[in-house]
């Protein structure tokens, strides 16, 4: 089935179910030079009169290099019957490893974005803003839990160029 571009206007989705329980792929670079990994924090949003979406890396990820170096990043998501390659995808460090050819799912290479061919949904984003969480702003000293090697996220503000689906 071929992707076909939509109005994000258009879009019934529910984004904590879409990125809390089902996952999300987060992808940078261009063919011969990309990483993806998976992710279940971030949002959807709509902020400097334009429709956005929020995501954190880790500076220890492999993909933190890809989202320094690119403007670009997609975020992808997929059917149930995905999860284990997103599973591998979110365990398996690029570095190491052809982690995208271990789990069966096919690049495509869209101008500056890549994505996935067994997606069901696409942002293709360009990078507004980033900012790195700063633990002295926790007011919920709770979250530290999260950082137990002091390894804080980096947010990614994108603008949400293109939205594909099937």
């Amino acid at each position: 089935m071929m992707f076909r571009e939509v109005k994000i206007e258009d879009l019934k989705i529910n984004p904590f179910t879409l990125i809390g329980k089902e996952w999300m792929l987060i992808t940078a670079g261009k063919e011969n030079n990309f990483n993806t990994m998976t992710a279940s924090w971030g949002f959807l949003g709509y902020i400097w009169e334009r429709n956005v979406a929020a995501t954190f890396i880790r500076p220890t990820r492999y993909t933190y290099q890809f989202s320094e170096k690119y403007n670009e990043f997609t975020l992808c998501f997929f059917e149930e019957k995905h999860k284990e390659a997103l599973t591998l995808l979110g365990t398996v460090s690029g570095r190491d490893r052809d982690k995208v050819k271990e789990s069966g799912l096919t690049p495509v290479f869209d101008g500056d974005f890549t994505y996935f061919k067994e997606a069901k949904l696409v942002f293709s984003c360009k990078k507004l803003y980033f900012g790195d969480l700063d633990n002295s702003n926790f007011l919920d000293k709770s979250i530290e839990k999260f950082y137990p090697k002091k390894d804080y996220h980096r947010m990614y503000f994108g603008e949400i160029i293109k939205v594909l689906t099937k």
